[in-house]
């Protein structure tokens, strides 16, 4: 899997939130070991002791869990994964009615278009 890190932003947050991603949209599913953190670090070109950073942030949410000597897996229960799915979609539509605003749109202007959105894409 291709990582892609900018500038500016610690790279464990740049893990965090593409490992997130990687739950939320079902790349991981639940359930499924994680590769080791060695292999990760390889993979992504970071330092091990980065990666390990990070996936301790995963698991302090929830979204993975380590089994003593089998490994970390992605989270099962089904409720943190709604949650995920909720956090994310709020954080995607803050983000994008705040620059419709930018751009001069109303709140009816902006529930039109994503009414009309949503019925194209149907």
């Amino acid at each position: 899997m291709e990582w892609n890190f900018k500038n500016g932003i610690p790279i464990y947050t740049q893990i965090i939130d593409e490992m997130t991603m990687r739950i939320a949209s079902g790349q991981y599913k639940p359930g499924d070991k994680l590769e080791s953190v060695r292999d990760l670090a390889l993979d992504a070109g970071v330092n091990p002791n980065t990666m390990q950073r990070a996936l301790a942030e995963l698991e302090r949410r929830g979204l993975v869990f380590s089994e003593r000597t089998s490994g970390r897996f992605v989270t099962k229960d089904e409720s943190i994964l709604k949650a995920l799915h909720e956090e994310l979609a709020g954080k995607y539509f803050e983000e994008l009615t705040d620059k419709l605003h930018k751009i001069g749109m109303s709140g009816e202007e902006i529930t039109a278009a994503v009414e009309k959105w949503l019925g194209d894409i149907r």
